[in-house]
């Protein structure tokens, strides 16, 4: 497992859905003008970057993810690209749409994990653990490549000295990453499935509070926190999601694959434009675009002109398009922004009560927007993943 710490700083932008198509231009823009990326970050004469990076329709951002969900729109891009495009918006709002529009003010920044070995809600679990014990806040994206994890520019050294503690070897790369070894990481081969003592993993630090010290007592306070605040899981089954990437063309030709980019762009845009229920598009300069969208809007991404299928040979996506994934939704909008522990708590709730004798734990993946977190699992494991998250008061129960 291999984790990479970009030095861009991001910020945060919640929209209300009601506000969605007010901001429709500046997260267009955002996708379209790559002449707004940072002088700082670009050079127009470096010729390292494999050209069909720097020709992409689609902005070479550090960072970039933009994800609408029945809660909200929710933004993550570089500081100044909010401030150029989405303050300027906010300002021109009637004074009680423009309070309903954050933006916050802290700066992130942003880790990449790029892992093999665990399974998907064991990673969550070892990487999450260490940062909710040490009190840091962060936010999580699984994407169709890779896991990121946004975490407080102001808590980076605290984040380093967490992660550290079980296992991470951060070494300066001379890319705009900053690469953690993980040769010494104890679970690195772990296979899925396998045990994982959850009351035993001590806290590497001590914040200003009286931390919880086990993932336990972390568990068990992050959902007496959900209980207190009427944070329920909610499913609408109608909604189902696919994760999927961009793909370059089979031909391999510099052409071909401007073209792909192409059509992928067009087809990003109609899907933002139609409002979609679900739709999570994450943008890095290292990957391609990776996307989680309603199955519904899969023939947009089609290369045929008018297709009811979507297989493999006519879509610009890489991935399946046939394996469903439903989203299990925390409305956080009544939680503290620097609320922690609610990824480990949900992801921890979910590896223990549903690893059972011979069955394996419900494979989760998740988002964190602005304002709330979706756990997604697969069509089948619904019911098991709901069982396990159901009852928000059973940890208080007496034994």
């Amino acid at each position: 497992m291999r984790l990479y710490t970009q030095e861009t700083e991001l910020a945060l932008i919640h929209i209300p859905l009601e506000l969605y198509s007010n901001f429709i231009q500046p997260i267009l823009q955002l996708l379209l003008q790559s002449d707004l990326q940072d002088t700082k970050e670009r050079n127009d004469d470096d010729t390292s970057r494999p050209p069909s990076s720097r020709d992409s329709t689609l902005p070479d951002l550090p960072f970039v993810n933009i994800s609408v969900t029945p809660i909200e729109a929710s933004i993550a891009c570089p500081r100044h690209l909010a401030n150029q495009l989405f303050s300027p918006i906010q300002a021109t709002l009637p004074t009680p749409a423009r309070c309903q529009v954050s933006v916050t003010q802290d700066d992130y920044v942003v880790m990449q994990v790029d892992g093999e070995g665990l399974d998907a809600g064991q990673r969550v679990l070892e990487l999450t653990s260490p940062l909710a014990l040490a009190g840091i806040s962060i936010f999580f994206i699984t994407t169709y490549f890779s896991d990121y994890i946004l975490v407080p520019v102001r808590a980076r050294q605290q984040v380093i000295k967490a992660l550290e503690s079980r296992g991470f070897a951060f070494e300066e790369n001379t890319s705009s990453y900053t690469t953690a070894s993980t040769s010494t990481y104890s679970h690195r081969n772990t296979p899925s499935g396998s045990s994982f003592d959850l009351s035993n993993i001590s806290v590497p630090s001590l914040p200003r509070t009286p931390p919880p010290t086990t993932v336990s007592e972390l568990q068990t306070r992050t959902f007496a926190l959900l209980k207190r605040r009427n944070v329920v899981p909610h499913v609408d089954e109608a909604i189902k999601l696919v994760s999927c990437a961009g793909r370059k063309s089979s031909s391999g030709s510099q052409a071909s694959n401007a073209a792909m980019s192409d059509r992928l762009h067009l087809a990003i845009v109609r899907a933002l434009i139609s409002r979609p229920q679900f739709l999570s598009l994450t943008l890095t300069d290292t990957e391609p675009p990776s996307l989680l969208l309603e199955q519904r809007l899969l023939p947009l991404f089609s290369t045929a002109a008018s297709s009811s299928t979507h297989s493999s040979d006519d879509s610009v996506l890489l991935g399946s398009k046939s394996e469903t994934l439903v989203p299990i939704i925390l409305d956080l909008r009544d939680l503290p922004l620097e609320s922690t522990g609610i990824v480990c708590g949900v992801a921890a709730r979910l590896v223990g009560r549903t690893k059972m004798g011979l069955l394996d734990a419900v494979e989760m993946s998740y988002l964190s927007t602005a304002r709330a977190g979706t756990v997604m699992v697969a069509e089948g494991e619904l019911d098991r993943a709901m069982g396990a998250l159901s009852g928000w008061d059973d940890d208080h129960k007496p034994n």
